[in-house]
């Protein structure tokens, strides 16, 4: 764990629970794309940087949660780089509570208040096109969360975040994280006609044919649909829904399982009611979903 994998000469990742980028970007400059889960992911990141001899100047967040920008404040730390994040990720990042309180819908209790949901505060700014190295392009890749991006870099490697999973992560939880499911499904969409030397996911293997799991994800997707609307075949309200949906997938319900798949679960509702396939309605002071 946290081997330096070279992909060109000039683009890099270090394996980790979510892969972190790095790029060399003149002398001895490097930026990372992604910087860990926390404070021990920094330190580590940290020792192969001074083995390899090289000068951090920047971070550039894909999305802002946790384990993504965990190893900010401590890098940021010990070297001043300057770090970057998209859009309202962007105000994730200098505030993490924010992460915990979406997720549950208000405030969270101490159970949610740690490193997996909630990072430490970072002196983010905004990511724009402009404050990138010469020679990358930002790829917008909204869905999972609210402003994600993905990055190319001049040697044509792709790193893509969190827009997919491996076939074994969706395998073992079933149901993953998902802001907005339209966005999710239209950014799997663009990821299939995507080209690249090397795809670098942060949670899937390094490929270069990434469009067989962009469309294994989109199936995924398809399918947990397919099952909320036979759920919702009576009117049945959302504890219920999740209930079955943890039963079906043998899942194992905690307060991260609740709030991380809970808030999927919402989102796709939310998605099924848009598109006229759900309707809602209430009833007894109860909102209940029902299929159209």
């Amino acid at each position: 764990m946290y081997e330096l994998i070279q992909v060109t000469d000039r683009s890099y990742y270090i394996q980790s629970p979510a892969k972190i980028g790095l790029v060399k970007l003149g002398g001895a400059e490097v930026c990372l794309i992604d910087s860990g889960n926390d404070k021990d992911a920094g330190r580590k990141v940290r020792q192969l940087l001074d083995t390899q001899g090289w000068k951090l100047t920047a971070i550039y967040n894909t999305h802002s949660n946790a384990d993504h920008i965990g190893g900010n404040k401590y890098l940021q730390g010990q070297t001043g780089c300057r770090i970057y994040a998209p859009g309202v990720e962007c105000a994730f990042t200098r505030y993490p509570v924010l992460e915990p309180s979406f997720l549950y819908g208000g405030y969270p209790c101490r159970d949610l208040r740690h490193k997996f949901l909630m990072a430490q505060e970072s002196g983010a700014e905004e990511l724009t096109r402009e404050v990138l190295p010469e020679g990358f392009e930002l790829i917008p890749l909204p869905g999972h969360f609210f402003d994600m991006v993905g990055f190319r870099t001049p040697d044509d490697v792709v790193y893509l975040a969190d827009c997919l999973s491996s076939r074994e992560t969706l395998e073992k939880y079933q149901i993953g994280f998902i802001y907005d499911v339209a966005a999710y499904l239209d950014t799997l969409e663009r990821v299939k006609s995507l080209s690249a030397r090397m795809f670098v996911p942060a949670h899937a293997a390094a490929t270069e044919e990434i469009a067989p799991l962009a469309q294994e994800n989109i199936r995924k997707v398809w399918e947990i649909a397919d099952h909320i609307l036979e759920l919702c075949g009576t009117p049945a309200g959302f504890e219920t829904i999740l209930q079955k949906l943890f039963q079906q997938y043998q899942l194992t319900m905690n307060f991260e399982q609740y709030v991380l798949v809970g808030s999927t679960v919402r989102s796709y509702l939310s998605w099924l009611k848009d598109t006229g396939k759900l309707n809602a309605g209430f009833e007894d002071n109860r909102l209940l979903w029902e299929r159209a």
